[in-house]
C-alpha cells in the first residue's frame, strides 16, 4: 500500500517521438510521416529514453507514487524500469495522439502531482504546454528529433537525476523555459522557421539542462571559410566524408561548389557529393569495408554534437566509423559562449556516449585547433 506521503510524479510518453530521426525524416509530427518513417524501419526510442531516466529513481521507489497513461504512454517504461505504477485515463495502443498528451497532463495536473516527467520533442512540449501552461513544474526527457526547447535534460539519465533532487527537495528553484518548435514542413524542405509558443517551468540545475538553440551570426562567414578550407586541404582520396547537418558544415559543400542538404547528412568522395540526405540504414551500407569520417559541428548555445536533430549518426555508424575519425568544427565564438561548459553527446546508446566522452580537438580555423572537453 502507497504511503499517503508518498512524493506524486507524473509520467507522460510520446511513444513516436524521434520516430523519424535516424531515418533522416527530421521530425515524426503527422499520420503520414509516422508511417514512412515506419515503412524506413524506424525503431521507437522514446520508451528506452524513458527506462534510463526512471531508473536513476529507484532509490526514492518506496516513497513514490509514479502516476501515468496506460501501456506505451508510461505504464510499460515504468514497469520495465522496476515500478509498480499507478494507471489513469485511457488510450487506442499504438494509435496515440497529441490529444491524448493533452489530456493526459491535464488529467495528472488535477491529481495533483508535484513533477510531470515528460518524453517527447518539441512537439510534445507544445502539447504539455497547451493543456497545463506554467501552473505545473514539468521537465523532458529528450526523446525527439528537433529539441529546441529549453525544458529538457541534457540526456535522459540526467532527467530522472533532476526529477529526484526535486522531489528529494534537494533542488527548489523553477525557471522559466522556452517551448519552440519548427514548422517541420519547412524544415524538411531546408527552411529553418521557429517559433515561441510560451514558457514551462521547470525544475532547474545547470549541469542538468540543455539551453535553448542559438543561432550563428551572419558576421562568422569568414571563419567559417577558414574551417572549412581546413577540412578540404585534409580531404584523404578515396575516404567517405559524412558531413552532418548545419551552416557550419554546410560551408565545405559551398567552397567545393556542391549542393549539401542544410538540414540532412550528406556523404562526399573525393570531393564529389555521392549521397544526399541519407538515413542511418544507406550509411551503414555506404560505409561498409569502407574508411569514412563524420563532420559535425555544436549546436549554438546548447553544445550538443551528436543526438541533436543529426540521429541519422546513430550509435551503429559511429562504432563502424570509428571515435578516432570524427571531426568536429566549430567557431571560437560558439564555444566561447558555452562558458566552460563542456559539449554534449546523447546518441541513445550509453557506451557510444561514454566512448565519445573525454576531450577531444575542434577545428576553429585554418590549421588552428583547440581541445575541449564533451560529457554525456
Amino acid at each position: 500500500m502507497m504511503d499517503k506521503t508518498a512524493k506524486k510524479l507524473g509520467l507522460i510518453v510520446n511513444p513516436v517521438a524521434g520516430l523519424g530521426g535516424r531515418v533522416g525524416l527530421k521530425g515524426s509530427d503527422g499520420l503520414d510521416i509516422q508511417a514512412r518513417a515506419r515503412e524506413l524501419g524506424a525503431v521507437p526510442q522514446a520508451l528506452d529514453r524513458t527506462v534510463q531516466a526512471l531508473e536513476k529513481l529507484q532509490p526514492l521507489k518506496g516513497e513514490l507514487e509514479l502516476v501515468t497513461y496506460p501501456a506505451e504512454m508510461g505504464a510499460d517504461p515504468a514497469r520495465s524500469a522496476g515500478f509498480e505504477p499507478t494507471i489513469i485515463g485511457l488510450i487506442k495502443s499504438g494509435d496515440t495522439t497529441p490529444a491524448d498528451t493533452q489530456q493526459a497532463a491535464r488529467e495528472m495536473q488535477a491529481l495533483g502531482v508535484e513533477l510531470l516527467l515528460f518524453a517527447g520533442g518539441d512537439g510534445t512540449a507544445r502539447d504539455i504546454y497547451a493543456a497545463v501552461g506554467d501552473k505545473l513544474p514539468v521537465l523532458g526527457i529528450p526523446a525527439g528529433v528537433k529539441i529546441h526547447s529549453a525544458v529538457y535534460a541534457a540526456n535522459p539519465g540526467s532527467a530522472g537525476e533532476l526529477a529526484a533532487l526535486y522531489l528529494q527537495g534537494q533542488v527548489s528553484s523553477l525557471k522559466e523555459g522556452e517551448v519552440m518548435d519548427l514548422d517541420e514542413d519547412a524544415f524538411r524542405q531546408g527552411v529553418v522557421s521557429a517559433k515561441l509558443y510560451g514558457y514551462l517551468q521547470i525544475p532547474f540545475q545547470r549541469r542538468l539542462v540543455q539551453s535553448l538553440k542559438s543561432a550563428n551570426p551572419a558576421s562568422e562567414r569568414a571563419t567559417l571559410e577558414a574551417i572549412a578550407y581546413h577540412v578540404i586541404d585534409q580531404m584523404e582520396e578515396d575516404c567517405l566524408y559524412i558531413i552532418g547537418p548545419g551552416t557550419t558544415t554546410r560551408v565545405i559543400a559551398d567552397l567545393l561548389d556542391l549542393r549539401k542538404t542544410l538540414l540532412g547528412v550528406d556523404v562526399i568522395l573525393n570531393k564529389a557529393l555521392i549521397a544526399t540526405d541519407v538515413g542511418e540504414s544507406e550509411l551503414l551500407q555506404l560505409i561498409d569495408r569502407r574508411p569514412a569520417k563524420i563532420v559535425v559541428t555544436l549546436i549554438g548555445g546548447q553544445g550538443y554534437i551528436f543526438g541533436r536533430g543529426n540521429q541519422q549518426l546513430s550509435p551503429q555508424v559511429i562504432k563502424q566509423v570509428g571515435t578516432e575519425n570524427i571531426i568536429v568544427i566549430s567557431t571560437p565564438e560558439k564555444i566561447y559562449a558555452l562558458e566552460g561548459r563542456p559539449l554534449l553527446v546523447d546518441t541513445g546508446d550509453p557506451a557510444v556516449d561514454g566512448l565519445l566522452s573525454g576531450y577531444i580537438k575542434i577545428v576553429i580555423g585554418y590549421n588552428h585547433t583547440m581541445v575541449y572537453k564533451v560529457s554525456c
